[in-house]
């Protein structure tokens, strides 16, 4: 292409006898382009601009700004692909083309230099990575992709090389099937120790040879791997830190990105940040478990180098978020600003003021109920920050606009703010609001209730960072800043003008400039840091326009500003600017200001290429400045030591020495504040320091009142503990502090969110309720729409997405004769914020949603009774209750039942307990969705008035129910039944089941181990109809409830002496679930498999418990037995079973017992002088502390209550190692439960389990577990099947035959009398399920043609795909688009299907996904060097 520039000046004819420069006008050249710029950018501190036409493939050259320009010497025409500058040595940058040659600049383009690569350059968005030590600004590294052609295709991976010195020399391989690498030296702000030649690469394992997920690992060398590779285990084993996708740095952080690929993680993504590339550490989020992090679920905004911004996609609406902010090194967030506006891409409306800390506008979308519920366009609204994110606040509207007519507006209204459109929608290169002109922000916006379209929108300007605001012009407008501010020019953007305007005094006044031609501006640039008085318009002429012969479609416009001002600032040209104002205007310890040119001055500032310099004034230190101190959390206020405080060695000698030690605060690193004393070191007692190891310590608290309820945070150290006289407590450390919340109030209870391990409520006597978000750290208090209901609904529901909440309250109980009294419900999407009705007479409303179950999130259940007036509590059965499904937050009501008794949901299924038309018995309606529900089927002989359903269990992907077959006047008994996948139809697993008056049942699953379960039954039921007395019998099934055998007895007793039972009908019988004080006191523990404790004896029936003695199945899964100790025990599981620990629970004791290796060995611990009668014995959910609370009551205070806690963290001091690499030099062996037995596979395959060797001295710790490893599938046998013999039962036909097909199945089989355990992975072998087969329907029993056919179609729809796709994705000549390019969207035209496909993996399910894998074999992993965006993607 030949570039044609022509020179329109406009400028003032200068007599030349003239002695001083006297204003000019601004003036300006046009060069013209075929295509617009695929890239258009300055070299930083130069005069160099380069502009990439990608779509012709020619790069060229301007050394004056842009107003001249010329085709980049030596770099033949139609091979340039990407321009990339050196981000640390800014004369040189490279170009790189499709192929294998490449060009390098050292002198800002003037020349080229062309360079060879053994590989093409991979399509990604930065191929090249630097190091940012200027005396090593040699050393890159190139990441190209290598292929290698098999049949028809090629199988393509990605290689990285590296150059010492700029591609000069000869590039050496670094490492192949790379996904990206980069030196931990290539930023700035990013500052640490390590080796100056650390890199590190997120690659494959090549030894594994495998393309998928699981195998890619973060690698990091020191010697370029020739001497070293270390696989980063991120503090969690290199056996679990695989699954990785993502690395990036971002400001002081090094972030990686895995998916959790453990079994029953549900392909939970995790976040590990490191601040010294030496210790890593998990992101802590506080919605944890509210929803699973998905893959492309992350975003990291621009961050500071105080705290990183990560905004997370939380709800299924993919283009809504939350923004998290985190503490100062990384690793734990707290919510700052929810439902902010994000596009398919990733990137987020969030953007923070250059130069101004704290400061960043966001919006988020006003309606998102709407958007998630109803699929509503989305409505945004604009806030802004001052303060880093902990507040935000609508964008202050003008009272005036643009011609100086008042605007009809209250800024105290809702309804009244200013929006702008934002970084989803750009239309400029560059940022979107600010420059690196201090202070002086700009946005195309609208002033309302929220944002409106932008051909709608007008142009607003802030001089104070955003505080205040003016409208500037009407109409959208481009817009840029030079000369530090000095010069602001803007040009409409929604018609093509032939004119711009600019403004000397900071917006202020405008001055109109004429182009000469009439354009439509597609981008406005000037150098990097805004301080020429020179510009680049970028502008597209219309076909119809005069001057399109002459210029042509697409032009550059250079503005040249220089003239129009004669004097250059002086000192009083200057005024301080102070960044913030009032409550925000310290931050980190000092208050920032620069010096900038008065508005009303007339100079330019002419500092060219030199930054704002940034000044500080350090302010006093406040309680903002700080931050708890290491072995300190934050409880309310205070920091409270999570344990003992570790002190040096010899400093305490004696318990009754002091010693000086943390205040529980530290200064927040990085902080300037002067004047502070709360970090100073405060003196304590040596009785409270870490003891010595081997020592076990113990501290005791007293409550006024009885304890009635306590539950830990599920994650969390912190435990609350309500009391008798409606007080609550709390301890952030596992008991070793007490405080209690807030005195003055009465509680009627608390919940923790099932779904978000963080948050907790506290529920008063009044209209409000208290909640935290943080672990109980800070307790926020909250309006409820009424006072908690006083019927037998629960007050709180909660769903997987944890701000969705359901109040049930009393409405109109407290007036009168309480006519009306009835239950009302309300949701609130917000976390009680606000509420909405939901219905009126209500018995139970709850979310369809939950973890496993797969229900609209908007859908809501109620049971609501038919007629609404009068006192609910007296209504009778004429009033029927009827369960209602209302979906869109209950506006598309439909009633599913007529009338009920209740529903719950348990795993993947919701039950409903209808009431049979007769009105004498219960009907099981089962659903998966929430919608439609089926019947449950039952055995013919099992079709009685039943009056009573326990749902039991789920987990095993059947449902457990016990049907309630005796009831008074006769005992309680029932027998469980256990359904197919879909909870349709039930078998009887056990007949003759006990259960008592509350519907509980003996029965329990063990944790861990699916399938495994214990129960008792009534040996006696003729005689105990009679008598009324129930005998128990305990019966145990390996086989998921298909057989039940009884407990085999240990040969002796703890003692070593023999049982007085030794016949065959003597076996072991243990006290159950229906006698159990504490539900939460299971036989088995989460952290330990195969471990069972529990209480009861051996004989022929189940004797009285505090006849009972104690008894342990060491890691056995039930299959043997031995009795731990005489008398019944209470009992807990600590550090993953590797402390056990036991308090007499027949009468008071002063001691415990505990033992290190898994029940061999026991020994003692006194922790009181007055002996206490202890009812509970807690510790962490996961059951992985070595830090217990006992809880009773001293005898002779009986009113009151007592806890200790008891610490065993000193008892060993070396931490288990688990090395799977190396297994014979590790603390760890590999057990399954199925060892030395008969049944050698359970559940159709051998499983292994790594387990701590039970009596090496250790202690687990955090110590990540392995998932089971199955080491084989077994051949089908009897037990694998539900049935041993089965007849039809008469009267009844057989279900019809399933003729459908899984993927991969040849064939399908006719129905038998039999069924296989779903649970089984068995294969082969013995299959009575499976009657006469049937070939099915698909791919593998067509014909040769056929097969021809499908493959000929296949080939040419790939060709044309292919072809689309190698257009689109800038494999084609001229067209390279990385999808997180700064360039404008809007410049970009055609956006397809497979854009969209790539931008939202998670909703692609089969064919898409595997398409990209085949076709690929890595992932696309764009990161926005400019905006610092980082797309965590997973397309497998």
């Amino acid at each position: 292409m030949i570039l044609r520039a022509f020179w329109v000046s406009l400028l003032a004819i200068l007599s030349f006898n003239t002695f001083h420069a006297a204003a000019q006008e601004p003036s300006h050249v046009i060069t013209s382009f075929e295509n617009l710029p695929g890239k258009l950018v300055f070299l930083e501190d130069t005069t160099t601009a380069f502009y990439l036409d990608d779509w012709e493939g020619n790069l060229y050259v301007s050394q004056d700004e842009g107003k001249s320009w010329n085709q980049a010497d030596r770099i033949p025409a139609g091979e340039a692909a990407m321009v990339i500058e050196h981000p640390f040595q800014k004369n040189y940058a490279f170009v790189l083309t499709r192929g294998y040659t490449h060009y390098r600049t050292e002198d800002r383009g003037k020349t080229w230099r062309p360079f060879d690569m053994p590989i093409r350059p991979a399509f990604v968005a930065q191929p090249l990575s630097f190091h940012s030590d200027p005396k090593k600004y040699g050393y890159i590294l190139y990441q190209g992709t290598s292929c290698d052609e098999v049949g028809w295709g090629a199988v393509c991976h990605d290689e990285t090389y590296y150059t010492k010195e700029a591609f000069s020399d000869e590039p050496m391989l670094l490492l192949s099937e790379t996904i990206r690498c980069q030196f931990a030296h290539s930023t700035v702000d990013f500052k640490h120790e390590a080796h100056p030649n650390l890199i590190y690469c997120v690659a494959y394992d090549t030894l594994e040879g495998m393309h998928s997920l699981p195998h890619s690992r973060l690698y990091s060398t020191t010697t370029f791997f020739d001497e070293d590779m270390v696989v980063e285990d991120l503090g969690i084993g290199s056996k679990n830190a695989r699954g990785v996708f993502a690395f990036a740095i971002v400001a002081k952080y090094a972030v990686v990105a895995l998916k959790d690929m453990s079994a029953d993680s549900n392909g939970e993504m995790m976040f590990y940040v490191t601040v010294d590339t030496k210790t890593w550490a998990k992101a802590q989020f506080p919605h944890a478990s509210s929803a699973r992090l998905r893959e492309n679920a992350y975003t990291i905004v621009e961050s500071t180098t105080h705290s990183l911004g990560v905004d997370v996609v939380l709800q299924d609406q993919g283009t809504i978020g939350t923004l998290f902010v985190s503490n100062s090194n990384g690793t734990f967030f707290v919510q700052s600003l929810k439902d902010t506006n994000r596009n398919e891409l990733g990137f987020v409306d969030f953007e923070k003021l250059y130069g101004v800390d704290g400061v960043g506008i966001a919006n988020v979308v006003a309606n998102a109920e709407e958007v998630e519920g109803r699929g509503a366009s989305k409505l945004l609204k604009s806030v802004i920050t001052f303060d880093d994110g902990s507040n935000w606040t609508p964008l202050l509207p003008p009272s005036y606009d643009a011609d100086g007519a008042r605007i009809n507006c209250n800024p105290g209204d809702d309804d009244c703010a200013l929006h702008l459109w934002s970084v989803t929608a750009p239309h400029n290169f560059g940022r979107i609001f600010s420059s690196p002109a201090p202070g002086i922000v700009m946005g195309v916006g609208s002033i309302g209730k929220t944002l409106l379209p932008y051909e709608d929108c007008d142009t607003f300007l802030s001089t104070d960072a955003g505080l205040t605001w003016k409208m500037v012009k009407k109409d959208a407008h481009k817009y840029e800043f030079g000369d530090s501010g000095s010069v602001i020019i803007a040009m409409n953007d929604e018609d093509g003008v032939d004119n711009l305007i600019y403004s000397l005094d900071m917006g202020d006044t405008w001055k109109p400039y004429n182009l000469g031609i009439k354009l439509r501006a597609r981008a406005l640039s000037t150098v990097p840091d805004s301080t020429s008085q020179k510009f680049l318009l970028v502008g597209q002429v219309s076909r119809k326009d005069d001057n399109y012969i002459k210029y042509g479609r697409y032009v550059v416009v250079f503005l040249d500003f220089a003239g129009i001002r004669s004097r250059k600032c002086e000192e009083k040209d200057f005024e301080r600017w102070y960044a913030r104002s009032g409550k925000s205007e310290c931050l980190m310890g000092h208050k920032q200001w620069y010096r900038r040119r008065k508005s009303t001055a007339d100079c330019y500032v002419g500092d060219k290429f030199i930054d704002p310099v940034e000044h500080e004034d350090n302010c006093e230190c406040t309680d903002a400045d700080y931050e708890c101190d290491f072995n300190f959390v934050r409880d309310g206020d205070k920091c409270v030591p999570v344990g003992p405080e570790p002190i040096p060695a010899g400093v305490c000698t004696l318990p009754s020495q002091k010693y000086m030690g943390s205040s529980g605060w530290r200064k927040i690193p990085g902080n300037t504040c002067t004047g502070g004393h709360k970090d100073d070191k405060v003196e304590k007692d040596c009785s409270n320091a870490q003891p010595k190891e081997g020592e076990i310590i113990h501290q005791t608290f007293e409550f006024p009142s009885q304890i009635i309820q306590h539950a830990y945070f599920r994650q969390h150290p912190t435990i609350l503990v309500r009391l008798h006289d409606n007080s609550i407590w709390q301890s952030s450390n596992e008991g070793y502090t007490w405080s209690q919340l807030f005195p003055d109030e009465t509680f009627l209870a608390f919940y923790h969110h099932p779904h978000s391990a963080d948050r907790a409520y506290l529920i008063t006597s009044e209209a409000y309720f208290y909640s935290t978000t943080d672990a109980g750290r800070s307790w926020n208090k909250w309006t409820a729409p009424a006072v908690p209901n006083t019927f037998r609904a629960q007050v709180l529901r909660f769903q997987p997405e944890a701000d969705r909440l359901i109040w049930t309250g009393n409405v109109n109980c407290n007036t009168g004769m309480f006519e009306d009294c009835h239950a009302t419900a309300w949701y609130s999407r917000d976390h009680g914020r606000s509420w909405k009705q939901i219905e009126e007479y209500v018995v139970n409303c709850a979310w369809a949603s939950d973890t496993k179950l797969n229900a609209d999130p908007t859908e809501i259940l109620c049971e609501s009774y038919q007629r609404k007036e009068g006192n609910q509590r007296f209504f009778l059965q004429d009033n029927p209750l009827e369960l209602i499904e209302g979906q869109g937050y209950y506006d598309r009501k439909k009633k599913l039942f007529d009338q009920v008794v209740g529903f719950a949901k348990f795993s993947e299924f919701l039950v409903v307990a209808e009431l049979a038309s007769s009105g004498r018995a219960l009907e099981l309606q089962v659903s998966l969705d929430g919608v439609n529900f089926a019947a449950g089927e039952f055995p013919p002989s099992m079709h009685p008035e039943t009056h009573a359903y326990t749902v039991l269990e789920s987990s095993t992907g059947s449902l457990f129910i016990h049907m309630t077959m005796s009831e008074p006047p006769s005992p309680y008994w029932g027998t469980i039944l256990k359904s197919n996948s879909n909870g349709t139809y039930f078998v009887v697993s056990q007949e003759l089941v006990n259960r008592d008056e509350r519907g509980y049942v003996d029965f329990e699953k063990m944790i861990g181990l699916d399938g495994i379960a214990m129960i008792n039954v009534i040996a006696n039921p003729f005689e105990a109809i009679l008598s009324g007395r129930k005998t128990i019998a305990s019966r145990i099934t390996h086989n998921d409830g298909s057989t039940w055998k009884p407990l085999k007895p240990p040969a002796v007793d703890s003692e070593g002496n023999s049982y007085w039972c030794d016949w065959t009908a003597c076996s072991l019988h243990v006290h159950g679930y229906t006698e159990r004080r504490d539900p939460r006191a299971t036989y088995s523990s989460p952290s330990i498999v195969g471990l069972i404790m529990t209480i009861g004896n051996v004989g022929e029936e189940l004797v009285p418990y505090t006849d009972s003695d104690s008894f342990l199945s060491h890691r056995n899964a039930g299959f043997t037995w031995e009795e731990v100790h005489k008398d019944a025990h209470l009992w807990e599981f600590g550090d993953s079973g590797s402390i056990l620990i036991m308090a007499n629970d027949e009468e008071p004791t002063d001691h415990v017992l505990f033992s290190t290796d898994e029940g061999a060995k026991w020994r003692e611990y006194r922790f009181t002088n007055e002996k206490v009668r202890v009812t509970s014995i807690v510790t962490v959910p996961s059951d992985t502390s070595r830090r217990f609370i006992l809880m009773g009551q001293y005898p002779s205070r009986q009113a009151q209550s007592v806890v200790v806690h008891i610490d065993f963290s000193a008892l060993e001091g070396r931490q288990c190692k688990l090395k799977v690499e190396d297994p014979t030099h590790d603390d760890f062996e590999l057990w399954s439960p199925s060892e030395d037995h008969n049944e050698l596979c359970l559940f159709g395959r051998q499983t292994l389990y790594h387990c701590r060797i039970h009596n090496t001295n250790c202690y687990i710790g955090d110590q990540r577990k392995l998932e089971a490893w199955i080491q084989k599938n077994c051949a089908c046998s009897a037990v694998d099947n539900a049935n041993d013999e089965c007849v039809l039962a008469p009267g009844t036909t057989p279900l019809p035959n399933d003729e459908t097909c899984s993927p991969g199945e040849e064939f399908w089989y006719e129905q038998t009398a039999y069924r296989k355990i779903s649970y089984s992975s068995c294969d082969i072998g013995y299959r009575p399920d499976r009657g006469k087969s049937h070939p099915c329907p698909g791919f593998k029993h067509h014909s040769g043609w056929f097969w021809w056919f499908v493959t000929l179609i296949s080939f040419s729809l790939a060709g044309l795909v292919g072809l689309y796709f190698f257009h689109r994705s800038g494999l084609a000549r001229g067209n390279i688009r990385l999808p997180t390019d700064t360039r404008n969207w809007a410049l970009q035209g055609d956006s397809g299907v497979l854009c969209t496909l790539a931008s939202v993996p998670w909703f692609l399910v089969g064919l898409a996904g595997i398409a990209w894998e085949s076709c690929r074999g890595y992932w696309n992993l764009p990161v926005d060097e400019d905006a610092q965006i980082l797309r965590f993607e997973d397309e497998e």
